[in-house]
């Protein structure tokens, strides 16, 4: 087990209480002889921090052991994107409402002593591979939630075509169609109406969004599988890609996309025993 000797610290300061549990954060790592590694933008907020700054994300992702994100799921999410090509294990401190793939709570910071003395595991979560083919050629992107096909701001109804392996599988007149890893179970699958899935398994879940169909239900492949989405619609309403909900682009009726599980991985950094059936179970309760 690697004893983390550098921790690059990606905070989302627009949080509420993330600039204070980032600096509570830095004086705990401090204690333990842990160095902290900032980007460049954030130095007029930490300058007077015993912290080192880094030009990008990238360059101070790979100068670090691991990467700590204080935030919500979708800071842990944008940060993994930029860590699982270099092969960088994340932690997330949550700031936001449910967090579920957040490895700590704000008051749970007197753990990140565990990192010094290597007394953690980790555990890797599978990503989707998304190819986007156009008449102008094709773009690539990576997910560790969800690829997501809709439609625009009108009420219209969108006419999804799904091959599985290369071979037609089904029709979808549908709002759109959520394509997600297991760890993108618990998130706007869920609300659609998908199944949970252990976020450490290897498949992949397909949920359509309020289809126009009596057997409208998810199905989940093996990660072996290759999706391909074609959308369109009858009238002007725009369809769009939706990555991780972050990422946006507009998908015309010629359009092909391929969705497929990637080569690479998110690797989570686990400090206290819980299932994920009971944190599951908890932040469901904590809503309440």
């Amino acid at each position: 087990m690697l004893y983390i000797r550098k921790v690059a610290l990606i905070p989302n300061l627009t949080k509420k209480g993330a600039f204070a549990a980032s600096l509570s954060t830095i004086g705990i790592l401090h204690e333990c002889g842990i160095e902290i590694g900032l980007t460049e933008r954030l130095r007029n907020r930490y300058r007077d921090m015993d912290v080192k700054f880094y030009e990008d994300t990238d360059s101070l992702i790979t100068a670090s052991d691991m990467v700590l994100t204080i935030g919500g799921d979708g800071t842990i999410i944008h940060a993994a994107r930029h860590a699982s090509p270099l092969k960088k294990p994340l932690l997330g401190i949550n700031m936001g409402r449910l967090g579920f793939v957040a490895g700590l709570e704000a008051d749970e910071l007197y753990m990140l002593r565990y990192l010094s003395r290597g007394e953690y595991t980790t555990e890797k979560r599978m990503m989707l591979h998304i190819v986007h083919s156009t008449n102008e050629g094709t773009k690539e992107y990576y997910s560790i939630n969800d690829a997501v096909i809709s439609r625009g701001s009108l009420s219209r109804l969108i006419d999804i075509d799904v091959s599985l392996d290369k071979d037609y599988m089904c029709h979808y007149r549908s709002d759109g169609l959520i394509v997600s890893t297991p760890t993108g179970s618990s998130a706007y699958s869920l609300a659609a109406g998908g199944p949970v899935v252990e976020p450490t398994m290897k498949c992949i879940v397909m949920t359509p969004i309020c289809p126009h169909s009596l057997f409208g239900r998810s199905v989940i492949f093996s990660h072996h599988s290759e999706l391909v989405v074609t959308a369109s619609c009858d009238d002007d309403t725009e369809v769009f890609l939706t990555i991780d909900g972050a990422k946006t682009v507009i998908v015309r009726k010629s359009d092909t996309i391929s969705i497929t599980s990637s080569e690479l991985g998110a690797e989570f950094i686990v400090l206290k025993e819980k299932s994920f059936y009971r944190v599951l179970h908890d932040k469901f309760a904590e809503k309440r």
